[in-house]
């Protein structure tokens, strides 16, 4: 995993989310790039991706807890910076999806998706605040969804949080500028992952569905990976895209205004 042109060396991050998909993929380019990098999931597999990164040459740990928890995220931050000494990057990649309209959600899962989704990025930036200010500033990446500007009725709850965590990270942007704490979101288009696939067969798809895909929603031929997100994730962490925060930038094959439909 050693990188003669590490991007990340002797930084020190955390990507939440990162027992598989983006958030793995996004932790092994960190790590690749010379990051120390702790990873968390409420899944206990996220330590085996931790394993992995670390048999490649990457140096990265892992902590399994439940970010709906509010205890959570301040006890996450605090045993990083316990540990290495310093935080200078935060990827709030996690994220609750359910399936549910407007007649399906229940109190009890609209207030579990807005913890997870909304609730815990924030706390996690608090907890962080000190940290980041001491080194003179980091970076925060928020991962969001193409969903924010409408969204499926089928994922209503989660659509309306992924909107909240735009506002989110541009009102954190705009007040925290002064600490040099740069704060930015990538929204996602559809992205092929294991949770994907797996939603998609409990759909009904058959096994090769990411191979027969309507050009409508995939002009491009196929889906976005997990690496290359990694490496729109990368751009906006590193030292040299130092003026750039409150960006909510877009990652996707089509644009949701003014779109005119491949048929």
């Amino acid at each position: 995993m050693q990188n003669t042109t590490q991007q990340l060396s002797g930084k020190i991050a955390i990507v939440t989310g990162a027992a598989s998909g983006v958030g793995a993929g996004i932790a092994r380019r960190f790590a690749a790039e010379g990051a120390r990098v702790m990873l968390h999931d409420v899944d206990a597999a996220v330590r085996e991706t931790a394993a992995a990164i670390r048999d490649a040459g990457g140096d990265a740990d892992a902590v399994v807890s439940d970010l709906a928890d509010p205890r959570v995220p301040a006890e996450l931050i605090d045993a990083v910076a316990k540990r290495y000494g310093a935080i200078h990057i935060l990827v709030n990649n996690a994220a609750l999806i359910v399936r549910a309209d407007a007649e399906t959600t229940d109190v009890a899962t609209w207030d579990r998706v807005m913890a997870v989704n909304v609730r815990a990025p924030f706390l996690l930036f608090k907890a962080a605040l000190p940290y980041l200010r001491a080194n003179g500033g980091g970076a925060v990446l928020n991962i969001g969804s193409m969903n924010a500007y409408c969204g499926q009725p089928n994922m209503m709850p989660y659509c309306v949080s992924k909107g909240a965590l735009m506002t989110l990270t541009r009102n954190l942007a705009d007040g925290h500028g002064r600490d040099n704490i740069r704060v930015n979101q990538l929204n996602l288009g559809w992205t092929i992952t294991e949770n994907e696939h797996r939603y998609k067969l409990a759909e009904g798809k058959p096994e090769d569905w990411a191979e027969h895909l309507p050009a409508e929603h995939a002009p491009l031929g196929r889906l976005m990976t997990p690496a290359e997100v990694a490496h729109f994730a990368l751009s906006f962490v590193v030292d040299s895209a130092c003026m750039v925060s409150g960006s909510v930038t877009d990652l996707t094959q089509h644009p949701i205004i003014g779109r005119n439909p491949v048929k």
